[in-house]
Order: structure tokens, then sequence, then C-alpha cells
């Protein structure tokens, strides 16, 4: 007489007797302060309930060669507890610890789906909806190394880089000690260009910032998988072929290697020239100037214009549901950043474009937000441009453009407004007409 297959939903401490056909998610050993190993995982059984494992010291040597990432097996016997970790990578509110009478027999599966992630949505974790005992995983594209700290005497490896979703929401994230070398290796290849997608399973969630855990994350970096090349293809053209640069900041704070600077990453592959030359130039170039923000053009869409909840793609229709070119489906656009802005520099002045995420990092405000609490007071008209958006002017920064002489206007890829980098660009970079 077979033995009946029990839920994961359906767990808790009636029996020690439970029978889990279930997928191996994720597996990862823990050394405690004594130096005392034992061994966690996640099982997920085919209705997609996953709980946590623990696997004791005791029964390490038993199971530690044993258990494989994804794979599918059945698990028999086990004691169950509340689900008391310090770090829960899922709801259930219980936990399984194996007995020596626990058995574990591979089978094969068809009806588990793949390993898959759980992605925590930038805009929750900003706003304080996320537990902060859960682990939780993320993937972003990484738009700024704000702080490296090198291993010295008293010190970890931490390396912090500043994450954007499709969105534009940002958020801090700190990677300690391997996590942060492995990073940095990655960084200062020079064979390695371009943007850099992160994707960190089991990140800690705490004060809207995220970090790696001590044991059990995964940092994966530009790595080709779906869920890594999916969001690579989602980002702007031009975001594709973006290298983050290193704040100031970060410069002053890591005594490593980097091959080149910030600024000349900043300068890699444009032109850069003084805003007076941008008249001469004939066809769309990409080039690197410094110029002081003037005043808004007020064109006729205003300061936003409505988007896709995902990607910065314009919608088709604003009160339409629809699904985006990049496979979202988007029951309601939402407003995003476009604003024309004239910059100058001595007699000279140009019309740049500046878009959702370069504005929303000055502003410190998605468009949604500001667009909400503008219709909040009574006001939804798009041309009626709020008194925030002030910050954006009489900033004086160093600009990375599309330049488009064909509608007389630069389209803005990066711009950085730290004094010191803004400096040395003009100082050392920036030739003036003679």
């Amino acid at each position: 007489m077979s033995r009946k297959v029990d839920s994961v939903k359906d767990i808790n401490d009636s029996k020690e007797t439970w029978c889990l056909v279930v997928q191996i998610m994720d597996v990862w050993s823990v050394v405690n302060n004594k130096g005392i190993e034992h061994l966690e995982m996640i099982v997920m059984d085919s209705l997609g309930d996953r709980i946590q494992v623990l696997i004791r010291h005791d029964h390490l040597l038993k199971w530690k060669e044993v258990i494989k990432e994804n794979m599918t097996c059945i698990i028999n016997n086990g004691s169950v507890y509340n689900n008391d970790f310090q770090w829960k990578v899922c709801d259930h509110s219980k936990k399984i610890v194996f007995l020596g009478g626990t058995t574990m027999k591979t089978i094969e599966l068809q009806n588990i789906t793949p390993k898959g992630y759980f992605f925590k949505d930038f805009g929750e974790i900003l706003q304080g909806k996320c537990k902060t005992d859960r682990l939780k995983d993320i993937i972003d594209v990484v738009s700024e190394i704000n702080h490296i700290q090198s291993n010295t005497p008293g010190k970890k490896v931490v390396v912090s880089v500043v994450l954007k979703d499709l969105k534009g929401n940002c958020i801090n994230c700190n990677l300690w000690e391997i996590y942060g070398s492995k990073f940095l290796a990655y960084y200062n290849d020079p064979k390695n260009n371009g943007a850099i997608v992160i994707l960190l399973t089991h990140a800690m969630v705490k004060d809207g910032q995220v970090s790696n855990a001590w044991s059990g994350s995964k940092l994966l970096i530009n790595e080709d998988i779906p869920e890594i090349q999916d969001f690579m293809s989602k980002l702007l053209t031009n975001e594709q072929k973006e290298k983050p640069t290193q704040s100031a900041k970060s410069l002053s704070n890591w005594s490593g290697g980097s091959q080149y600077s910030s600024v000349e990453r900043f300068v890699h592959n444009a032109k850069c020239m003084s805003l007076s030359q941008f008249c001469k130039i004939k066809h769309e170039t990409l080039c690197v100037t410094v110029a002081t923000t003037l005043k808004f053009v007020v064109s006729k869409y205003g300061w936003f214009y409505y988007g896709c909840t995902r990607c910065s793609s314009n919608a088709p229709n604003p009160e339409k549901a629809y699904e985006c070119s990049c496979g979202q489906k988007v029951e309601q656009p939402i407003p995003r950043y476009k604003i024309e802005i004239y910059v100058s520099n001595g007699e000279s002045k140009y019309r740049f474009v500046f878009w959702d995420s370069e504005c929303a990092a000055i502003l410190g405000m998605t468009a949604e937000f500001m667009h909400n609490s503008m219709v909040e007071n009574g006001e939804d008209d798009p041309m009626v441009y709020p008194d925030e958006l002030e910050m954006l002017l009489n900033k004086k920064m160093t600009f990375r453009v599309k330049v488009q002489p064909t509608f007389s206007q630069a389209s803005v890829w990066k711009l950085c407004d730290d004094e010191a980098f803004v400096k040395e660009i003009e100082n050392d970079y920036i030739v003036e007409d003679v």
C-alpha cells in the first residue's frame, strides 16, 4: 500500500510522519560563531508552496553530499517546529528539522515548476511594506557605485551601490566581503563593458536598503539566465551600453586597483566639447559637456508622459490597459518625467531633454508620486509645472548626452552635479573654441 503524499501548506506539528514530494529550490551552509556548521534549504511542492528545512550538525555528514539544488525527491519523516529562523526565506509558519529516521529518495518529476525567484518590488521596500525578518530576491541594474571599503585591518570589504529598477526607483545595496569582492572583480575587468544587472538572492531588507545575507545569498552578475537577460532587454539602448560610474566619494574611500577612474568611464567613447561647439555638429553624436540648467522649455506635452509600469516606453493611451512591447501587462500607465530644459555656458545655450531616471535621481521622487500629490491638491493639468521641479534648475553639471541636430536638442544619458567631478571634466577634458 502506497503512502499518501502531503501538501507543504498542510504541514503542522501534529505528527512527524510527513511524506513530501518536492524540489530542492536552494540549499546553503551556515556556520555559527562557534564554528559549528549546519545546512538549511528551501523545498517546494507542485502547488508552489515552500517551507524552510534545517539539517543539524549531527546529521550533516549523512546529507551534505547527497542534497543538491534543483533535485526532485520524496522526503519521509521530520520534526516540525515553529519557523523561528532569524531570517526567513518563505512565509510558512513552520519549519522541518531532519531526524535520524528521515529518508530521501530521488525521483523524476514533471509537475513541479522549474526553480524561480521571488523578486521584491522596490516601491514596497521604499514604502516600508516589507517584513524585516524576510529574505527576498532582487534584480536590478547598478546605477552608481557610491562607496567602496577595501579589506584593511579591522575592516571588512563592503561595496555600496545604487540599484535602479525599471520604474526608476533607486535603492542602496551593500555587498559585504566575498560578494563585494566578486562585484569589484567583475567591474574592474576591462572586458566587461556596458550595464551591470545583478540578481541577489536572500537579500536582507532594512531601513529602505538591501544587503546580502551572511549565509545563503547568491550574487549573479550579467549571467546568461532568462531573468537577467529579460531585465537587460527592457533597458533603453543607451542604458544597456552605459557602465555604472563611481562617485567621487567612492574613489576617495578606496585604495583598490580600478583601471579607470569614474571620470574616465563617464567620458568613455564620447566627444568632450564645449556647449558652443554643439551648434556645429551635423550628425547624431555622443558628447560630454559642462553646463548650467537655466529654465524650462514648456512643450505642448507638459512635464511628464504616461508610460509602461516596467520600462520607460510611451503608453499608446493613458486611460487604457495594454500589453507593452517589453511584455508587461499594464493595467494603468504611470506618469514618467520628460522635461526639456535650456542649459547654458557663457553665451551659449542649448535645449536638453531630461528623462525619467535622471529627474527622479535629482528630485528624490518619482513622477508618479509628484503627479499624485498634485492631484490630491486639486491639480491634474500636465502643463502646470510643480514647484518641486525648480530643484532641476540653476545646477552646474556635467552631462553625457546624445546630440540630435535634426531636432536642435540633446538627450541626456547621464549627469553628475558633484563639484569636484564637474571641475575635473571642465579643466581636463573640455576644449573651448580658440
